[in-house]
């Protein structure tokens, strides 16, 4: 058999940290870097008779989550204990949900919205601490230890690295958009475990899985994807069986690595937190985090191409990002969505790429932008001046106005004062002229550049067009 008679199934558990100040069962601070075991609580740390106070704003970040994705919300849900020992896990055992989660059913569609992938359930839980590992001695930090995750869980509908990945994205601009998570994963903000199996293509019959363990980018979720479906096949195509086992992918090697035997439900002895009430939800509470909801990239991308007339790739593009999103609709308060996408898909966009920042870092704010649509619009200065007055904003801060006028580059408009230098320049190109009117009409290029080299870019490309059209046809 070669690769093509084998189909992947699957499936990924994200880990996404609620955008919470605080934890989950304390009020300690999940502010990030901060220095080591400098956010602890005595919940966070396990002390004898400590008792955990569940932090509210998780739960309706978390509904939230779950209606955003179209799921359904468990109007009582509880929490769980699941036993297990690490070093970093003080209490040795971690507070979730396991019998009866918070949101369940939902769905995130990929592929131009052409492919369902279904979400079984979304979870509450704590974080476990950090080790760190220094030559022969290893370190605990509990900064994290109780930090809230959701816990989003799909089913096995993936068939490719490819489609794992355009659903970590998909999952990342939604959640970045209703402002639960951050989406950050080189901070760990959202991390995940992908289980692989893989099956003779055309068979209903799931074979053996393997998880592969906390993946903290896209880039990294891909390799290790797809070099886990060739090593299994490989095995199958030997005549071996694959071990449900639990993995590590080594970033430096490219490869997975098997690191202890994937555990069962059983192994973890869930039983339900006997120190949390159960989580009672209202439908009136429901109703109110719906209503809070922003237009989803989704929506705002028809409504784009639909309403604005922009074509669809340039709405994936603005829509990619909830901060690109609010970006344009700034720009589109005052000028015409067209003009509004080249300034900031081409223009903008391109100064960003080269010095390698996102538009949150952007030193030409939306209005700042926006000011000097409103110079090229009213005339003051053309569109290719434009350009020159946006390079400085780029790299001094300054605003379009202070720079028209420190640059001298308001625009001549003057049609008598456009007429004067046009006149010369025909006196003073009388065999360009001839040419011109003999045939060779391409030399009307040459006399629009003449013209704006004269006036250095700054007169009227419009005004320009119409004196010089007519005195070379008179």
């Amino acid at each position: 058999m070669t690769k093509g008679d084998w189909e992947a199934v699957i499936g990924l558990e994200v880990h996404a940290q609620v955008s919470s100040k605080t934890k989950l069962f304390s009020s300690s601070s999940t502010e990030f870097g901060a220095e080591h075991n400098t956010q602890v609580s005595l919940v966070d740390a396990a002390m004898p008779g400590t008792l955990p106070i569940l932090n509210y704003y998780s739960i309706e970040q978390t509904i939230r989550t779950g209606l955003a994705l179209s799921a359904e919300i468990n109007k009582s849900s509880y929490f769980d204990r699941k036993n297990y020992f690490y070093p970093d896990l003080p209490q040795g055992y971690q507070i979730t949900q396991f019998f009866e989660p918070i949101v369940k059913n939902g769905r995130i569609f990929i592929n131009n919205n052409e492919k369902e992938i279904r979400i079984a359930r979304i979870h509450l839980e704590q974080d476990a601490g950090k080790s760190v590992h220094e030559e022969s001695k290893t370190y605990v930090d509990l900064n994290r230890a109780g930090v809230a995750l959701m816990e989003i869980v799909s089913e096995p509908d993936l068939r490719s690295p490819e489609e794992a990945a355009e659903f970590m994205k998909k999952l990342r601009q939604i959640l970045r958009y209703i402002g639960s998570c951050d989406g950050d994963m080189e901070k760990g903000s959202l991390r995940c475990d992908v289980n692989v199996s893989v099956r003779p293509k055309g068979s209903s019959t799931f074979g053996t899985r393997c998880e592969i363990k906390n993946l903290n980018s896209i880039c990294y979720i891909v390799q290790a994807i797809d070099y886990e479906i060739q090593r299994q096949i490989e095995i199958l195509e030997s005549g071996e069986k694959i071990s449900q086992d639990t993995l590590l992918f080594d970033v430096s090697l490219g490869k997975t690595k098997v690191v202890r035997n994937k555990e069962d439900a059983s192994d973890y002895r869930y039983f339900p937190e006997p120190d949390l009430l159960p989580v009672e939800i209202s439908q009136d509470e429901i109703d109110s985090i719906r209503s809070s909801l922003p237009e989803l990239p989704d929506q705002k991308k028809l409504r784009y191409i639909r309403e604005l007339s922009i074509n669809k790739y340039d709405a994936d593009v603005i829509t990619s990002d909830k901060a690109i999103a609010n970006y344009f609709e700034e720009l589109i308060k005052k000028h015409d969505s067209k003009l509004a996408v080249t300034w900031l898909t081409v223009e903008l966009f391109g100064h960003l790429n080269k010095a390698g920042i996102d538009i949150v870092s952007s030193p030409v704010k939306a209005n700042a932008l926006s000011e000097l649509l409103d110079f090229i619009v009213d005339g003051t200065i053309s569109a290719k001046l434009g350009k020159q007055v946006l390079d400085i904003m780029f790299e001094t801060g300054k605003p379009a106005s202070l720079i028209i006028k420190e640059q001298d580059l308001k625009q001549i408009t003057d049609k008598g004062q456009i007429s004067e230098i046009i006149d010369k320049i025909i006196n003073d190109n009388q065999d360009k002229v001839q040419e011109y009117k003999n045939g060779k009409t391409k030399l009307y290029g040459f006399f629009v550049g003449e013209v704006m080299k004269f006036t250095k870019g700054k007169a009227s490309p419009d005004v320009v067009n119409l004196v010089l059209s007519e005195k070379l046809s008179s």
